[in-house]
């Protein structure tokens, strides 16, 4: 007859031999210039829109504040609730500036800057690409390709979201993050112009 402890032997031997290694976590590995650009895009986009929500809500950095906002958006065709849009506008920008800048629940800061920064391209439409006396809408146009593009990508490792559900797959909260986003923009634009 056959005798297979021998056999067995082998191959407990051969299986004793290999290490088990885990599986590598690719949602958490460091992608090193990826990261790296990641936070400077939400520095910049956070920075910048942050700080021209802090012109509108206290007047800072020489901005008109609340009531001189007010003034900008009946300029621009608004035709109602012209405080009440202001400070939506103006907190939006400051919620969703330090959210990017930190990287925490980036898919909801990402998503209030494009509300804001597609209402403005869209008011600024009429006025072509170019700026001509503030009535471009180029400058806008970048802000909210980059608050897109952050919203798809997600924060990057270099920010508080990093082992988050939305940092790790970005793809159904950006889909949700642009349908809100969208969904504000049209909600301004139909109920206050």
């Amino acid at each position: 007859m056959f005798d297979d402890s021998a056999y067995s032997t082998a191959e407990t031997s051969l299986i004793d031999e290999v290490e088990d290694k885990p599986a590598k976590d690719t949602t958490t590995r460091w992608h090193g210039g990826l990261d790296f650009g990641l936070l400077l895009l939400r520095l910049v986009l956070g920075g910048t829109m942050g700080a021209h929500g802090l012109q509108k809500l206290f007047g800072s950095f020489g901005g008109p504040g609340i009531d001189g906002f007010a003034g900008y958006l009946q300029q621009l065709g608004f035709t109602g609730q012209f405080t009440l849009l202001s400070w939506i506008t103006a907190l939006s920008e400051v919620v969703g500036g330090v959210l990017l800048v930190l990287g925490l629940f980036t898919p909801i800061g990402a998503s209030a800057l494009l509300g804001v920064t597609a209402s403005i391209v869209y008011v600024k439409f009429s006025g072509g690409f170019f700026s001509a006396a503030g009535k471009g809408f180029e400058f806008e146009l970048l802000l909210a390709t980059v608050a897109l593009a952050v919203l798809f990508t997600g924060s990057g490792r270099i920010a508080l979201d990093v082992n988050t559900p939305w940092r790790r797959k970005p793809m159904p909260f950006a889909i949700f993050g642009l349908l809100i986003a969208a969904a504000a923009s049209v909600l301004v634009l139909t109920l206050f112009r």
